[in-house]
């Protein structure tokens, strides 16, 4: 029989169901989010869109003050902890707070701190501060918390466009970061079989405030000469870095694991 339905009519109920498929893509209603460093920035930016669309996010600082602001905005949505990523035991404290919430749909090992030093400056402290926090910390987190992800999660983890810049005074962070893209891949393999997926984000200069130890003098020059390699000319906002964020956490991402998507204005062309 012929279709005596108007052309029109055709296309608009096409759009609906486009529509309607592209929403449960990116359906985030009930469900929870970890973000370790996420009272700043784009774990910030990130947490607020996967609340507006539902979700609910526990988040990690250590700045009490943003955590209770944000537990004041967002109320039962949010669940603001103050663990420091550079303890050994962060993880079993992650691995108790969520087990008080459910199982995670989603996790973003985000917390890290970057620091700048010459060789004739890097030494023992500094290695420690550093890997302790980048990369010591996602390593124990996620072997503690791999228990309370659900079957099909995504795990992000934040790596940085530094590992293949090869910029001067940037040897540890380069190095923990470094870290973090290759064992990405050995997490991916170890979590399929429960449908897992695992990705890093290499970020390129976001107008976040990971270079806060820098004056602002300093942040400024040091942003401009990365700044003037890029093909886009400009920083990254944290809003653009979630959505991305939000792309690997949402089930349009389902067949993309032990990846590194570089989020970097065109910085490194990987």
């Amino acid at each position: 029989m012929l279709n005596t339905k108007p052309l029109s009519l055709t296309l608009h109920n096409e759009r609906k169901d486009n529509l309607s498929y592209l929403s449960s893509l990116y359906d985030f209603n009930d469900k929870l989010y970890l973000i370790t460093g996420g009272t700043s920035g784009i774990g910030l930016a990130t947490a607020e869109e996967l609340i507006r669309l539902g979700a609910r996010v526990i988040i990690t600082g250590r700045n009490r003050e943003k955590l209770k602001a944000l537990s004041n905005r967002f109320g039962s949505w949010i669940t603001p902890l103050d663990i420091d990523s550079s303890s050994p035991e962060s993880g079993n404290e992650l691995a108790q707070a969520v087990e008080q919430h459910g199982m995670l749909d989603g996790l973003w090992l985000n917390a890290a701190i970057a620091e700048l030093d010459g060789l004739q400056h890097v030494n023992a402290e500094n290695y420690r501060k550093i890997m302790d926090i980048n990369i010591r910390g996602p390593l124990l987190q996620l072997a503690s918390l791999s228990a309370y992800l659900k079957d099909n999660a995504s795990v992000i983890v934040t790596s940085s466009s530094s590992v293949y810049e090869g910029a001067k005074l940037t040897s540890l962070y380069t190095a923990s970061k470094g870290a973090l893209s290759a064992v990405i891949r050995v997490w991916s393999n170890e979590l399929a079989h429960r449908g897992i997926r695992v990705n890093s984000l290499a970020l390129g200069p976001v107008a976040t405030n990971l270079r806060r130890f820098l004056s602002i003098e300093e942040q400024v020059e040091f942003e401009n000469s990365i700044v003037e390699q890029l093909p886009l000319g400009r920083a990254a906002s944290a809003h653009e870095i979630a959505n991305v964020a939000m792309f690997l956490f949402s089930s349009a991402s389902s067949y993309i694991t032990g990846s590194e998507i570089p989020v970097d204005g065109g910085l490194i062309k990987r």
